[in-house]
């Protein structure tokens, strides 16, 4: 971002550098210098500068919407898989559905009653033929 496409306020809109390789050689051997020991520096620190900026940025999100990263882990636990709907939902405060797709097959997912044995049966085979989508509770995949 700061040497390609030049999204630096300190370093300006300029392209630093090239697009070079050796096609049987690899990169990392014939990597030639383009720019000063200064420039270089300046980059790095722009870069580090960046970085540091949005890391900030995004664990200040998180922190501000913790409730809703909260819920949203939750429904991934549960339901494996959200769509953007049920994203949209958890954002707007509101509570959490199952998927459309959601066949639920009597199991309390909250509970621990019933025997592995029992969980490997519903594993193994799906509640209705060809229902194992991707998306659907684990016990039908």
């Amino acid at each position: 971002m700061v040497t390609r496409w030049g999204l630096s306020d300190r370093l300006g809109p300029l392209a630093y550098g090239e697009e070079e390789g050796e096609v049987f050689l690899g990169r990392s051997v014939t990597t030639h210098k383009n720019v000063s020991d200064d420039t270089a520096h300046a980059i790095d620190e722009e870069i580090r500068a960046f970085i540091d900026r949005n890391y900030e940025r995004a664990e200040k999100i998180l922190n501000e919407n913790m409730d809703k990263l909260h819920v949203m882990a939750e429904a991934l636990i549960k339901y494996e898989t959200i769509d953007k709907e049920q994203i949209s939902d958890i954002m707007a405060g509101k509570s959490v559905r199952p998927p459309a797709d959601w066949t639920d097959s009597g199991s309390d997912s909250d509970s621990d009653s019933g025997s592995a044995v029992e969980a490997e049966d519903t594993a193994a085979k799906p509640s209705k033929p060809g229902s194992g989508s991707i998306g659907g509770p684990a016990s039908q995949h």
